[in-house]
């Protein structure tokens, strides 16, 4: 019986500092050499993820921009994409409307972008754009009509919960929108998705793709709930939220105690 792996990254692989540890790298990388089919699920872009998980030899296709994105880890490829269609300017204006001034993740002449409108950046966004300071994709703009340029698949908006709460409880049932706090900066954060964009939907997709008949996933947070209700089997790390814990096949150890890789080696013994 053939399973795939898959682990969400901040707060599960990751360590509090965003960085995977020398054990962790080493105990994955032996299990993938010895067969076992692993990736990872992430909110991140393929760019910013790479960088965090450099250590590891992953040799499938990847879940990046929670769910957006399978894609290639080595060409960078584009192994299923899903992308607004015309609903995006509603969404767009539902925002503005609220003075929410997001960040938009789009293609533009086909090379990926990070459109927001620099006069308006809440605290929030400005740190998290310093945290990507020298990225090729951040692509600062005057209006509004130049937020929607492109091909938009991602929408990311950082501000008050007050202002925010409410814009999720409107578009949750017509989009994936995710409501959580980051858990680096502390900071509240909107994410708003195409309806059929999601981890589920992508682990589904890979898991189809690969040809395997199990799917056992591992997570830490609020955007992991879809992938744990249609996995197998779903581990949540000791540090995760309640109600991720509540729904788990069972807790392992916590993100900077090397959890999963532990779970890993005990219990998949280098098979697939």
């Amino acid at each position: 019986m053939k399973t795939l792996y898959v682990s969400d990254l901040d707060g599960t692989l990751l360590r509090s500092d965003e960085s995977i540890s020398d054990d962790t790298n080493t105990a994955v990388n032996k299990l993938i050499e010895k067969g076992m089919m692993f990736s990872y699920a992430t909110a991140r872009s393929l760019v910013t993820a790479r960088k965090v998980a450099k250590g590891l030899d992953t040799r499938i296709p990847l879940i990046v921009y929670n769910g957006c994105f399978i894609v290639n880890p080595v060409s960078g490829e584009i192994v299923r994409a899903n992308s607004f269609d015309e609903s995006f300017g509603n969404v767009l204006g539902t925002l503005l409307k609220q003075q929410v001034y997001p960040i938009v993740y789009s293609y533009i002449d086909g090379i990926e972008k990070f459109s927001f409108i620099a006069e308006h950046c809440s605290r929030g966004m400005a740190q998290f754009l310093e945290s990507r300071r020298g990225d090729p994709r951040i692509n600062p703009v005057k209006t509004a009509e130049q937020l929607a340029v492109g091909n938009p698949f991602y929408i990311t908006c950082i501000d008050e919960p007050e202002k925010l709460a409410p814009l999720y409880h409107g578009l949750k049932e017509r989009y994936h929108a995710v409501y959580q706090k980051d858990i680096y900066s502390g900071e509240q954060w909107l994410e708003i998705l195409p309806k059929g964009a999601s981890e589920a939907n992508a682990a589904l997709q890979l898991k189809e793709l690969l040809q395997c008949d199990r799917l056992v996933v591992f997570g830490d947070g609020m955007n992991d709930i879809d992938m744990f209700e249609i996995a197998d089997e779903a581990y949540a790390v000791e540090n995760a939220v309640s109600e991720l814990k509540g729904m788990a096949t069972g807790i392992i150890g916590g993100n900077n105690g090397d959890g999963v890789a532990k779970w890993l080696t005990e219990h998949c013994c280098g098979k697939a």
